[in-house]
């Protein structure tokens, strides 16, 4: 019988995690880093980049990090390559990195919707098979991440403001995870996504100014948003041996917003 805290342990494993510089995916770092799990982190920018490293090494995390647009498949080859040659292997994979667009579908401009979807769905079919190809499949091991949203598992109401490209790829992300946790689950890889509820972050943050966090708690069972915190322990669980019987699963971390 293993102690609980060690089905916790991410020691000797290596993790990727996309949209890794701050809001959610840094969130997400923090948590496997702590664990015990050396980093890499990506998004587009180098500087902001390096300040998240810096602060994930200042709480003692093996991080480093390449710079790469996950919507462009030569970033994401190279992406992929990079963080197998720097860690060896990559044993977990976070597929965060994403955008939304507010428009009403009347008007909604499709340069807009073709960003969305290649941001938010594309580019992590792509991540995740080259990561595979590269790492998971050979080894037969791997632990993906992918986050979802309660926006990709509801609709929004009448007075809510419109994101149908936002909600539309969330909801194959839902089913990008169920279909590719069952053709993987033989190559001994889990695949589960995470669907927050609203939570700070650069995309939440005019939402957030606009609305103001009262208005945007009052639906929520748990009447409050999303913390600095609340993802880690889910993630976790996805991304260790506490989680190794589960796959193709969706876990709403939202404070009970969509069990009403």
């Amino acid at each position: 019988m293993t102690v609980v805290s060690q089905l916790f342990s991410l020691k000797g494993r290596t993790a990727l995690v996309t949209g890794g510089s701050s809001g959610l995916g840094l969130q997400i770092a923090e948590a496997l880093g702590t664990q015990g799990a050396r980093i890499v982190i990506s998004s587009r920018k180098a500087e902001s980049l390096e300040q998240a490293a810096s602060h994930l090494r200042g709480l003692d995390i093996d991080a480093t990090w390449i710079a790469a647009d996950s919507a462009k498949e030569e970033d994401v080859e190279r992406l992929a390559t990079q963080a197998v040659e720097r860690l060896g292997r990559t044993d977990i994979l976070v597929n965060n990195a994403g955008a939304t667009w507010g428009a009403s579908t009347a008007d909604h401009p499709l340069p807009a919707w073709d960003k969305v979807m290649n941001l938010n769905v594309r580019s992590i079919f792509l991540l995740t098979q080259k990561v595979g190809r590269l790492s998971m499949i050979p080894n037969r091991f791997g632990r993906i991440i992918n986050l979802a949203s309660v926006a990709g598992l509801r609709g929004n109401g009448p007075n809510a403001q419109a994101t149908l490209a936002y909600n539309t790829s969330k909801g194959a992300v839902v089913n990008l995870t169920r279909a590719l946790a069952g053709e993987w689950g033989p190559h001994g890889i889990t695949v589960n996504a995470l669907a927050p509820g609203f939570f700070p972050s650069k995309m939440t943050k005019g939402t957030i100014a606009a609305v103001g966090v009262e208005k945007l708690a009052e639906n929520v069972p748990l009447q409050r948003i999303g913390d600095e915190d609340d993802l880690k322990g889910a993630a976790v669980l996805f991304a260790s041996d506490a989680g190794k019987h589960i796959t193709g699963q969706i876990l709403a971390v939202d404070g009970g917003l969509t069990a009403c």
